[in-house]
């Protein structure tokens, strides 16, 4: 049984959830990802593989457009990471799960 569930919601109560944390990534020439610094790591992890890659663009219609290109990065201590690249604004950004 569910308790009384018509109580008001607020923006107290909201809260964005995956938002993305901006990372320093050093790129080949074609723009493929080979270390990754984030906040918290006293230095740049290489990438050993990138696993997976695909690309997003949506919202083209809007005046600020999404077109991201995302890699799932393996790196060498073994960091399993997605990050993307913000191909609007040339920024990198890490997507975190869940």
């Amino acid at each position: 049984m569910v308790s009384h569930s018509r109580a008001p919601l607020g923006a107290r109560d909201l809260r964005s959830l995956n938002t993305p944390s901006p990372v320093r990534v050093r790129a080949d020439a074609a723009g493929w990802p080979l270390a990754v610094l984030r906040s918290g790591w006293s230095g740049p992890r290489e990438v050993v593989r990138v696993q997976d890659r695909w690309r997003i663009d949506d919202e083209w219609w809007r005046a600020h457009p999404i077109s991201r290109l995302y890699f799932s990065l393996l790196l060498a201590d073994g960091t399993v990471l997605t990050i993307y690249h913000d191909l609007t604004a040339n920024r990198w950004f890490e997507q975190r799960e869940g």
